[in-house]
């Protein structure tokens, strides 16, 4: 089986429908993906049908965004909760409402400099999907001021950029908690990205171990190849299973569907911790 964990759709940040996202995994050569859109689950219904209609293997899940009180961003990825539970639900909605208050502010101070309005962001946003940086970096791509995404992240929409804000996040551990009080399976999404910032120290992984973590996603592209056995030798001392994933986004990344996959064994072992919502067979 090939098996890839992390894929996006228009929902939060990709650029195909979850309908289209579970097409492209059949296209790709996958027999199961997960959709894990970031604090949302409102992709999942479509994406099952599609599942179904087509024999692909579907594993419902989330990306919680989240943040260390050193500002630090983390991900976490939540498969088979319970998309109801209300201490997760009323966790990612505070979340949601602050970065869009975060994206509506940050497009006023770009306006000042550039010729941008939040019609032309809100233009690129599917129905249903918080606004994000992604759809500003569209809206900038689409106005001629940046080439793509890339160029928006590394220069316009950079940590380092005076256009940047922050916006309210849970810390990591609050999320893991979250997620498996949700019945959720949690695992630390790409955790050594030092591309994407400024990554934990130890005591942010033994804080998420603590509160519960079952797994990190080790063979992720954003993951450098020398960082990769600190993660491994991590997993292995305190029984975390392993995933590979893609971290898909449609045209949104250069990333593509079944570049990393993860094993059927794991796939087995997240079904068997879940208690919230079940693999949809295709």
């Amino acid at each position: 089986m090939r098996i890839d964990l992390h894929a996006h759709s228009s929902v939060s940040d990709g650029t195909d429908t979850p309908a289209e996202l579970v097409a492209a995994a059949r296209e790709a050569g996958l027999d199961a993906v997960a959709i894990t859109d970031h604090d949302s689950t409102s992709g999942w219904t479509e994406a099952a049908e599609a599942a179904r209609s087509l024999g692909v293997t579907l594993v419902p899940g989330m990306e919680v965004s989240c943040r260390t009180p050193e500002g630090i961003s983390v991900h976490v990825l939540s498969y088979l909760h319970d998309p109801q539970h209300e201490g997760l639900l009323e966790e990612i909605t505070k979340a949601k409402d602050a970065r869009l208050s975060r994206a509506e502010h940050m497009v006023s101070l770009l306006a000042e400099d550039y010729p941008l309005s939040w019609d032309d962001v809100t233009h690129h946003v599917a129905p249903g999907a918080t606004v994000g940086r992604p759809h500003i970096a569209d809206a900038l791509v689409a106005a001629g001021i940046v080439e793509d995404r890339t160029e928006a992240f590394a220069t316009i929409l950079s940590s380092r950029s005076r256009y940047f804000l922050q916006h309210y996040a849970p810390e990591p551990a609050l999320a893991v908690e979250l997620v498996r009080a949700a019945g959720g399976v949690p695992v630390f999404a790409h955790p050594v990205a030092e591309a994407r910032g400024r990554t934990v120290g130890e005591g942010t992984y033994h804080d998420m171990i603590d509160a519960g973590l079952a797994g990190l996603e080790v063979y992720h592209r954003d993951n450098p190849e020398d960082r990769r056995p600190f993660l491994l030798e991590l997993a292995e001392q305190n029984g975390l299973f392993v995933t590979g994933s893609s971290d898909y986004h449609g045209l949104g990344k250069v990333n593509r569907l079944g570049e990393n996959t993860t094993s059927p064994e794991v796939l087995g072992e997240i079904e068997r911790q879940a208690r919230g919502a079940v693999v949809v067979r295709g």
